[in-house]
């Protein structure tokens, strides 16, 4: 009878240590139920829009200087554009792999991966002084310059379906002016002598700045409220009132996962201890593994192939109305290229701002995304028409003003509508496929851009025309679909 007994005294002392903890957890929620919401997230929020700013920062400070660096190395054009593809492809493959393993291991350790392997990409950089050692340092930043995807995924994981569109724009726009300030700066550092090496330190060391950042968010308070999960969860009898405790205060005391909208999910990461000193570095690398092979699978197995080929298709159509434009604004209009880059710049800051207008507009539009996509769709498709067949710089001023604000509004609709029908528990792995789907964008649009300007000027844009009308009709036979999927899914939980 004494074993019994024993173990009903540390039953009923656990039970008493878990109501403490409850009361206490609700006498201070009572204080700021609405603070937890609000002030909490939007501080961790705050700090991700400071990542991303600061990572396209340091980034665009290097991408203008690497075509001339490698030829000052003395590679002839087609070496530096094998060189040059390098990154993009190795994007292609990694982008998915490095977001589900991001779902895998939690936000916090992937993300802190990624910034300190691209700051010694970039520093690495910085001592290259020959070809070889230019490759060799783009294999680290092509393979693990995933950071803007992993924020993207946080932020995912941080706040409402309703609020996504918002934030994910903010933090849009918040990148694209690092990357409008950026070039500025690399080109400054360019003037002294080793600028190049210069820009590459600056740019490592921005990225060591951003882990640091990233190290001292406030994680924290992105838990769930463990205690009252283990509390109301099954205890084994034959645990003693110190194991149960401990492990209440094990999980609580963890804070490598991020709160997430799947809690049953989260648990069963965080119980499974999935971290870099919680158990052998064999095991543990083929828990990874396998978990990241079944959340790839998962997406590539999904009915989402539609989405993917709308991403693809404007991404296309997008990269082909850039491709040739300094050539053909001085072939069609004789502008000389300092006028060009002026209206380049004007272009990216409206994208910039853009990010302001993607709440009204989704609010407008009751937050159905697949009608605003399909809209914007639209939109940019028409704007690129314009483009291609404007008879004087006007008309291309009017269509590159609007044109920025509807691609910064696709870009935000495609990304959450992927989200809605894959899901936000592998948030991660759907922004990494999306990237992957980008890269391959990325490849084809050199070549298909080169083809057409054999033909005209004016042949890129209006073959990215041709592309947009294409995802403009898949958008129309697939928006019902999408549609419906929507309703029944919320109705479901009221049924």
């Amino acid at each position: 009878m004494f074993p019994q007994e024993q173990h009903s005294n540390a039953v009923h002392r656990f039970r008493i240590d878990c109501t403490g903890l409850c009361q206490c957890g609700r006498m201070n929620n009572s204080k700021s139920a609405i603070n937890h919401k609000r002030r909490r997230p939007t501080r961790i929020i705050r700090c991700i829009y400071v990542v991303g700013f600061m990572d396209l920062f340091g980034v665009s400070m290097i991408i203008p200087l690497l075509s001339h660096h490698v030829k000052s190395l003395g590679a002839s054009p087609t070496v530096a554009g094998v060189v040059g593809s390098t990154y993009g492809v190795l994007q292609l493959f990694s982008s998915t792999v490095v977001g589900s393993w991001s779902d895998v291991v939690g936000r916090r350790y992937s993300l802190l991966t990624c910034l300190l392997l691209s700051a010694f990409g970039y520093g690495l950089l910085g001592l290259s002084t020959s070809i070889s050692l230019f490759v060799l340092a783009r294999i680290p930043v092509g393979l693990f310059k995933h950071s803007l995807s992993i924020c993207r995924a946080l932020l995912s994981d941080l706040v409402s379906e309703k609020e996504r569109p918002l934030v994910m724009s903010y933090f849009n726009a918040a990148s694209s002016v690092g990357f409008i300030l950026g070039p500025v700066v690399g080109g400054y550092l360019t003037e002294h002598e080793g600028g190049f090496y210069l820009s590459s330190f600056v740019c490592a060391a921005i990225f060591l700045l951003n882990a640091g950042l990233v190290w001292m968010l406030p994680w924290s308070e992105t838990l769930n409220h463990c205690v009252d999960a283990n509390a109301n969860s099954k205890t084994k009898p034959s645990k003693s009132y110190n194991e149960v405790k401990n492990s209440v205060q094990q999980n609580c005391s963890d804070k490598n996962h991020i709160r997430h909208p799947n809690a049953s999910a989260v648990r069963s990461q965080t119980n499974r201890g999935w971290g870099w000193r919680d158990m052998s570095v064999v095991q543990s690398a083929w828990r990874q593994l396998t978990s990241v092979w079944i959340q790839i699978r998962m997406v590539a197995s999904s009915d989402m192939w539609d989405v993917f080929l709308v991403r693809l298709l404007m991404a296309l159509s997008i990269m082909l109305y850039y491709s040739n434009f300094s050539l053909a604004m001085e072939e069609r209009f004789q502008l000389k290229p300092k006028v060009t880059g002026y209206l380049i710049s004007y272009s990216s800051m409206l994208g910039a701002l853009a990010g302001c207008l993607v709440g009204p507009v989704t609010h407008l539009y009751g937050n159905n995304m697949s009608a605003l996509l399909l809209h914007s769709t639209a939109l940019t498709c028409t704007l690129i028409f314009l483009y291609a067949t404007a008879p004087n710089v006007w008309q291309v001023l009017l269509t590159s003003t609007f044109f920025a604000i509807s691609t910064n509004i696709g870009r935000t609709c495609i990304t959450d509508l992927e989200l809605q029908r894959g899901g936000a528990q592998a948030s991660g792995t759907l922004i990494g496929a999306g990237q992957s789907v980008t890269a391959v964008g990325r490849v084809l649009a050199p070549l298909l851009s080169g083809l057409a300007q054999e033909v005209s000027p004016c042949g890129p844009p209006s073959l990215g025309v041709v592309l947009g009308l294409l995802a403009v009709g898949l958008l129309f036979m697939r928006t019902p679909k999408w549609d419906s999927k929507t309703k029944l899914k919320d109705k479901g939980p009221k049924q």
